[in-house]
């Protein structure tokens, strides 16, 4: 009975554990990442994370600099517009001259190879992106 139960209890905790083989704690910011995801909130605290198809990406290079193929500045997914501003990672924003407001400070997070960046709006909205 008591090997039953420790048969029951090691199964129950290998199904309960996430299994997510693409998360790495320890990706460095520096490099390029995908859109993968947008988050907009209705004003309810409803909304989620909806996946999208994009060809947009981000780069952080070592000077402290970053770009993209679309415009850093909002959450579309298109890739048709070169964008680049300047990054803090202390304090985990950046901004950009080509944005309506240059000195506004766009802050992110990095929880492992992902990213997200949170923009300005009324409700939560936010881009999320994967390391490539």
């Amino acid at each position: 009975m008591k090997n039953i139960l420790l048969i029951i209890l090691a199964l129950g905790i290998s199904y309960s554990c996430k299994n997510d083989d693409d998360f790495n704690p320890n990706t460095e910011l520096i490099g390029n990442w995908k859109l993968i995801e947008v988050y907009v909130d209705p004003g309810d605290g409803s909304g989620t994370f909806s996946s999208v198809k994009s060809n947009k990406t981000i780069t952080f290079r070592n000077d402290g600099t970053i770009t993209s193929n679309g415009n850093l500045c909002d959450m579309s997914i298109n890739s048709d517009s070169q964008t680049s501003g300047t990054y803090s990672k202390a304090e985990m924003s950046f901004n950009s001259a080509d944005c309506n407001n240059p000195t506004y400070d766009f802050t992110f997070e990095q929880n492992g190879n992902i990213l997200i960046i949170n923009y300005p709006c009324f409700e939560a909205c936010q881009s999320k992106y994967i390391k490539e």
